[in-house]
């Protein structure tokens, strides 16, 4: 997923708004099972149409694994969360996602604990790449059929780095909150927040 700041200055424009874009999911690409890829053009989309600043410095993408990476199914309305993959409006608050969709007062087990991990949306966008051999099977099948468009390549010529951005552990996870608020903006994969600190994170950068 994606977070935006909306009431940040848009380098296009020179003006600030605090309105929530009004735009559907569908104007968007999407391809199911390409979920990285997905945000990834979604970042893009956001910054070509003005919404985000035209370097997305007001975008940080999220990644939501675990130790395992298994699945177990974001206080203020300037901060928005850009999700596809969610029931809920588009885009919706961050506190009304929080509380929705990670549901953090909801118990899970040690192994379910779910990690987030924040980058800065121009380094996302200039670092990410995917050649997608993760949707392959042993015999090179594709187990999802791919996006139409090219495979995403970084700006330094990495084919694929997406296990670095995938990749994560509760060692990983930044227990300084002032050094993970400086780190994001400067580190490739970002930092690791746990989920009982995710909102006051994006409280405190946007």
């Amino acid at each position: 997923m994606a977070i935006s700041d909306s009431t940040a200055e848009r380098e296009c424009e020179g003006t600030s708004t605090s309105v929530i874009p009004s735009i559907q999911r569908s104007q968007f690409k999407y391809t199911s099972c390409y979920c990285e890829e997905n945000v990834y053009m979604l970042c893009k989309s956001l910054c070509s149409a003005g919404v985000a600043t035209s370097h997305g410095s007001d975008l940080f993408v999220v990644f939501i694994s675990n130790e395992n990476r298994q699945k177990s199914r974001e206080k203020d309305a300037q901060v928005l969360v850009w999700d596809l993959d969610t029931m809920l409006p588009f885009p919706v608050p961050l506190h009304q996602y929080i509380t929705d969709a990670i549901r953090p007062s909801l118990p899970l087990y040690p192994n379910f604990r779910r990690l987030f991990r924040v980058i800065h949306g121009p380094i996302f966008l200039c670092s990410f790449a995917s050649d997608r051999r993760h949707m392959k099977s042993s015999e090179g099948n594709w187990i999802a059929p791919p996006p139409p468009y090219n495979c995403i390549t970084a700006e330094d010529g990495t084919v694929h780095n997406l296990e670095s951005f995938v990749s994560m552990s509760i060692e990983n996870i930044n227990q300084k909150m002032e050094e993970a608020l400086t780190d994001v903006f400067k580190l490739q994969t970002g930092v690791v927040i746990d989920e009982n600190k995710l909102e006051d994170f994006f409280m405190q950068i946007l």
